[in-house]
């Protein structure tokens, strides 16, 4: 019986195969295009560097997902390796994602200035009618940034850039951990049972994606006024969907196939996913062409990051009537913004932005480390206090002890004549 159901599915796989690879490659194809486009035309007009190369990073995601896809479907050897590659890439992804929203609210400092002056306001505001006015509450809870992120102030950033970055660490340290558990054959891809890998990884990287994605709602609901510029919620869901949807897609027909309601072949589930994706990356696209549009960066932003020169030409011009020449100036303003051209647009992408995520994950790991670091300090400062105190006692009790056997000598001595 368990033979006939291996080769019917068998059957299923080879007869869908060859369709969903030709299928798969247009989409991947339409998807590849027109984000390779947008890409370029980001780099050809580069005038706005601090917001368009996180644009770039965030619209790049579409032809590693679509390329990667198409290849694990094409040949299912290569599943795993492109699922790697798949999953540190998103993760970089929703990291660019809310660095383009600060970089949008005028970078860190001014988001801190308003995010500051925003609490300000609310904690100096009367809570109830008739209290003081100068009374504050204790901002910084876990309680706030359920109910209230706005009086965070700056916190609210430290959050957010916390969240997006343990996501990114967290999902690149899986990712080669699951390659590692693969070669040792216990990793066990879409098959909950206690014994594989897959269903803890699985666990923990639900909770951190959705950890990040929260801190970035956050983030989005008390800067989403200033922010609309941009057309926020446009670009929000369309990212989110991109990210939520696959991960879920995944593991949806992970669990269809532990249920039965699937076949329970490796090779047809990956390839599902992947033709799935293949498909969403192509909606992507055409999504991104109006989401993330080169519209608004096609005049120069000289006052923030432009180098203006003037060139003045004079020209002497001889009438008939005078003897005197005529002297005619012409000025021409020349504005150079940096990384207009492709060339330097692209090397400031890998230079700054890779220095600003090294920057980013750093301090990440340094606050994670630092309060065990205080708490092993605190600790080992307490069991010094402990020892010293209990020296001090110590040695109180022998001078105490010596004085009582002074005594009783002494009153020995008296007692003796």
């Amino acid at each position: 019986m368990a033979s006939h159901y291996a080769s019917a599915h068998e059957s299923i796989y080879r007869d869908l195969y060859q369709p969903a690879v030709i299928i798969g490659a247009c989409f991947a194809a339409v998807a590849l295009v027109l984000s390779i486009f947008l890409i370029f035309q980001h780099l050809r007009l580069y005038t706005k560097p601090t917001e368009q190369k996180w644009v770039v990073a965030v619209v790049f995601m579409v032809p590693v997902y679509a390329t990667e896809s198409i290849l694990s479907l094409w040949n299912p050897k290569l599943s795993l390796a492109c699922d790697i590659l798949r999953n540190c890439y998103e993760a970089f992804a929703l990291y660019s994602f809310g660095s383009y929203l600060v970089a949008c609210l005028g970078g860190e400092r001014r988001v801190v200035e308003l995010l500051e002056n925003q609490s300000g306001k609310l904690l100096n505001k009367p809570l109830v009618e008739g209290t003081d006015e100068n009374h504050t509450e204790p901002h910084w809870s876990l309680r706030n940034f359920f109910l209230r992120p706005c009086i965070l102030g700056k916190h609210l950033l430290n959050i957010e850039k916390f969240g997006l970055v343990q996501y990114m660490i967290l999902k690149t340290v899986c990712a080669f951990l699951a390659l590692v558990l693969e070669i040792f054959g216990v990793y066990g891809n879409g098959k909950f049972k206690w014994y594989y890998g897959y269903p803890y990884m699985a666990v923990v990287l639900n909770f951190s994606q959705m950890w990040a994605l929260y801190c970035l709602v956050q983030f989005y609901n008390v800067t989403h006024e200033r922010l609309q510029p941009i057309r926020p919620l446009a670009k929000f869901i369309s990212f989110k969907a991109i990210v939520f949807a696959t991960w879920w897609q995944g593991v949806g027909i992970a669990l269809l196939c532990a249920f039965g309601v699937l076949p329970k072949e490796e090779r047809l589930q990956t390839g599902l996913q992947d033709f799935l994706i293949c498909i969403e990356m192509a909606i992507a696209a055409v999504a991104h062409m109006f989401v993330f549009s080169t519209a608004p960066y096609h005049y120069i932003w000289a006052y923030e990051y432009g180098k203006v020169t003037t060139e003045t030409t004079k020209t002497k011009l001889k009438l008939e009537e005078s003897d005197t020449p005529t002297v005619f100036e012409r000025k021409e303003t020349q504005v150079k913004a940096p990384g207009t051209s492709v060339t330097e647009s692209v090397q400031d992408i890998v230079v700054d932005g890779g220095q600003r995520v090294v920057k980013d994950v750093v301090l990440t790991i340094n606050q994670a480390i630092g309060p065990v670091e205080k708490g092993v300090e605190k600790g080992v400062t307490k069991i010094h206090e402990t020892f010293h105190q209990r020296t001090e006692g110590s040695e109180s009790g022998d001078q105490e002890v010596d004085e009582q056997v002074e005594m009783n000598l002494t009153r020995e001595t008296h007692l003796d004549p």
